[in-house]
């Protein structure tokens, strides 16, 4: 029977050349004279960390960081933005988690997205990827363009890929 996999994976060295580019020109700018502030890439928790000494700016380093991200190649669908909180000496931070692989809650909307769909599919999850399978390729093309119409809803960055006869 035809399958493919859906996974979300993330590709960490470009994360870190957006964070490092973001950084330089944040040193640069003219409007960041005078203003700390720090980009923290943590692979092992998964989350990036944005820490300014102005809280106007928080939001400016943040879109720095977006605009990179973006021309790098990664979605801004694989950041999940926390609360900002007040850091030491009036300054701010955000905490961003990093989604890397399908959470068993984002692989439980996938499947109930391709359920809902009346397609004629079968999905379940496996590790950190939901495969989907069906009797042929056509079944499998719909629900490959149904999840890429439903993403923004869904809230993951999907990559389709694996594909057998």
């Amino acid at each position: 029977m035809p399958s493919f996999d859906v996974s979300s994976e993330i590709d960490w060295q470009e994360l870190d050349n957006a964070v490092n580019q973001a950084l330089k020109e944040a040193t640069q700018r003219y409007d960041f004279k005078g203003v700390k502030s720090e980009l923290k890439l943590d692979l092992k928790l998964k989350t990036l960390t944005i820490w300014c000494s102005n809280e106007d700016k928080l939001e400016a380093l943040n879109d720095i960081f977006q605009t990179k991200a973006i021309k790098r190649g990664i979605s801004l669908l694989s950041f999940d933005y926390q609360t900002t909180e007040s850091a030491f000496g009036g300054s701010i931070r955000q905490v961003i988690k990093v989604q890397a692989g399908v959470s068993k809650e984002k692989g439980k909307e996938i499947i109930a997205s391709l359920k809902e769909s009346k397609l004629k599919v079968q999905a379940q999850m496996q590790d950190e990827q939901v495969r989907v399978t069906a009797k042929n390729r056509d079944d499998l093309q719909s629900a490959i363009a149904h999840l890429k119409e439903h993403s923004a809803q869904l809230k993951v960055p999907m990559q389709f890929g694996n594909f057998r006869e």
